[in-house]
């Protein structure tokens, strides 16, 4: 191992708060406001299990996956597929798909302080029904409260449309640990209630979460999350966001994007990649000059944009990216893969 991964190992426990990742900002069974960035394709798996006492001591699985690409305007669409789902189905099978949309009208992105907004249609093809949630978030220092609201045409194959709440908060205890818990259930008296708990981690160094939880949640879809079962379930959520441009060598090979000259005659600050954070997380600049970006860490990191500006490609250790701000304003960015890396370029 080299002497830099080392040096980034060993430092990892004094860079900065790592917001930005999904399962420290939401409870087990809540989808909160989060999603994916434009051009990543996000894979979550769920993986709960419950074992039914002696003699047979028989081990039940209820995985559930969760796959979505972000395109851009605080929008994604996806697909949750899970097995043993408790809605009926005339064909016998208890494979439930639900195939989704989510659009963060309000807010975000994951962390940032204040409210956030989230609508998600849905389509549940086991039960056919048309379903929907509104999602809302809350977040203030290490605490964020949450909140949803769902409607389904055909709850569990049912005729009639019926609605459910929830609701749940996340405390973060660490920059690298938090613990969560949500309650939900259908709006109706003789419905079981859904509760889960867990113990969500960071992966050092990695846009990845790892959750440790407990609930009664059939499946992690808008119904399952609506409908409790008489099992305690317990299992593991863990995250994985794949990001297309760190794939873009296989079909271009890996190259260095061109500056142009007038670029790097006017760079008035430079911003240093390093420890995973950038060594100036806030620059100031007059209209017309760039500023260079560049990359201390052993690992690739980007300069993305929140706004329409246009960022950076993969960056390798030691490569850099100069960009130049031609019209006065506040521009903010973070790094793609390292999402809790973050800065603001202030253009006068």
């Amino acid at each position: 191992m080299t002497r830099q991964v080392w040096f980034a190992l060993l430092t990892l426990a004094a860079t900065a708060p790592l917001d930005a990742q999904s399962l420290m900002y939401r409870a087990p069974d809540l989808s909160g406001t989060w999603v994916s960035d434009g051009g990543v394709v996000q894979f979550n798996f769920v993986h709960r299990f419950h074992v039914f006492p002696g003699p047979s001591n028989t081990v039940i699985n209820y995985p559930t996956f969760t796959l979505a690409a972000g395109v851009g305007h605080n929008l994604d669409f996806g697909l949750r597929f899970g097995t043993r789902s408790n809605i009926p189905s005339s064909g016998g099978s208890s494979n439930e798909s639900e195939f989704f949309a989510r659009w963060r009208v309000l807010g975000g992105p994951d962390g940032k302080a204040g409210f956030a907004v989230a609508v998600t249609p849905a389509y549940n093809k086991l039960a056919k029904s048309a379903d929907g949630e509104v999602g809302i978030d809350w977040t203030h220092g290490p605490f964020t409260l949450s909140g949803a609201a769902r409607g389904m045409t055909k709850p569990l194959g049912a005729s009639s449309a019926k609605a459910s709440l929830g609701g749940g908060v996340v405390a973060r205890l660490t920059p690298y640990i938090a613990l969560s818990a949500d309650l939900g259930s259908f709006v109706g008296p003789t419905t079981l209630a859904v509760w889960g708990v867990a113990l969500n981690v960071v992966i050092p160094g990695s846009p990845h979460t790892f959750a440790f939880e407990a609930g009664n949640a059939s499946l992690n879809s808008i119904q399952g999350n609506s409908l409790g079962s008489n099992d305690v379930r317990y299992g593991f959520e863990f995250t994985i966001p794949l990001h297309l441009k760190r794939f873009a060598p296989w079909f271009h090979g890996a190259r260095r994007t061109p500056v142009p000259p007038a670029a790097v005659a006017g760079v008035a600050a430079d911003v240093r990649m390093m420890t995973y954070k950038f060594a100036t997380d806030s620059v100031t600049i007059v209209a017309g000059q760039a500023v260079r970006w560049i990359n201390d860490d052993p690992v690739e990191h980007t300069v993305t944009f929140d706004g329409t500006e246009g960022g950076s490609p993969v960056l390798p250790h030691n490569g850099t990216f100069i960009h130049r701000f031609d019209k006065p304003g506040r521009y903010t960015y973070h790094c793609t893969p390292h999402p809790f890396m973050k800065g603001v370029v202030i253009v006068r």
